[in-house]
């Protein structure tokens, strides 16, 4: 009839089988598959109650739900019962199943919170262990207003080798690090806003006699010295960037640590005879008898003329550009300009 319109469905794949999905798996619910995955961890249903602070009886009911729905389904139990005091058997069907909830309830909570963050109730700092204070700072300004508007701040742990990829996948909104740049340049990253603290450079604490490395050292002449180096971070970064990506071919390398209180341990013991390379900072701390763990170390001065320490506030510049001047994003970057030392 001419003038009246027609309620049309689309008829794709896709939403047919929307349509004609079985009720044992639409019976099945995201508590379900939490508990699945708790009980999975710790192999009993028992363990699994405790962790979730519920009575056994609730976790057994709902594995028990997930067996019927899953033999239905798949035409195999996911999780079989051993006997009192031994821990859950998961069938291969049941691994296939945990698998797919682990993924399903991490996306679930990831797209939670990219839309948190395209609202605005979310912003997510990633901050090394040494710029918490730089965070706490900052937070000063803006954390009454947040708390009016429910806006979520997040704070992760990151780590220096991270600091691009947290920002380039947006896992993290900000960084608040340290990065390796080069020496009296300005910033050369323009997918990326910088809010410099400040630029330096690095030390070495040594075990070494002074006859064999002196008060000041060039970086090439680091070559000649057993060194003590981290696997990944800043200094590895500066290591790459003074001797390329295959550096430990043509150092001598006496130690690889994960940890510089680690590092600094191993010198101070003696067991080790070298030099490990550390911010200026941390040198200037143990050359003034401020680092506990470092006495009886001897600081020396590391001469780089290509390389420095650039510690600061990095955001995406397209990320800061898209958003108006009342975003939470834009607040917390202008409290850290605030906050920023004249440089």
């Amino acid at each position: 009839m001419s003038g009246s319109s027609q309620l049309v469905l689309p008829t794709s794949t896709s939403l047919h089988r929307l349509l004609n999905m079985p009720g044992a798996l639409l019976d099945t619910t995201m508590d379900q598959l939490r508990t699945l995955l708790t009980v999975h961890e710790t192999r009993s249903a028992l363990r699994a109650a405790r962790a979730l602070g519920r009575e056994q009886s609730s976790v057994q009911k709902q594995l028990d739900t997930l067996n019927r729905n899953f033999l239905e389904l798949c035409g195999e139990a996911l999780v079989v019962k051993q006997g009192r005091g031994k821990d859950v058997l998961f069938t291969p069907t049941g691994e296939s199943i945990v698998e797919l909830a682990r993924e399903t309830l991490a996306e679930w909570l990831d797209g939670i919170h990219e839309c948190r963050r395209k609202l605005g109730t979310t912003v997510t700092v990633g901050t090394t262990r040494y710029m918490l204070d730089t965070l706490a700072k900052a937070w000063h300004h803006v954390a009454d207003e947040f708390r009016e508007r429910d806006v979520d701040l997040k704070v992760v742990h990151i780590r220096t080798k991270d600091i691009w990829t947290k920002l380039e996948t947006q896992e993290v909104d900000i960084v608040c690090g340290s990065v390796v740049t080069r020496a009296g340049q300005g910033w050369e990253r323009p997918e990326f806003e910088v809010i410099q603290w400040r630029r330096g450079g690095l030390a070495l604490l040594t075990n070494l006699p002074e006859t064999v490395v002196g008060d000041r050292v060039r970086v090439p002449a680091l070559r000649s010295v057993p060194l003590v180096v981290p696997a990944a971070g800043l200094i590895a970064e500066f290591l790459r960037g003074w001797f390329g990506p295959d550096y430990r071919q043509g150092l001598d390398i006496a130690a690889e640590i994960d940890e510089i209180q680690y590092g600094i341990s191993l010198l101070r013991s003696n067991l080790v005879k070298g030099a490990m390379i550390v911010t200026s900072g941390l040198g200037v701390v143990a050359a003034n008898n401020e680092l506990r763990e470092g006495s009886g170390l001897r600081v020396v001065q590391l001469v780089d003329d290509s390389l420095e320490r650039l510690v600061g506030v990095f955001a995406r510049t397209d990320a800061l550009a898209k958003h108006p001047a009342d975003h939470p994003l834009k607040l917390l970057w202008a409290a850290f300009e605030r906050e920023a030392p004249p440089l």
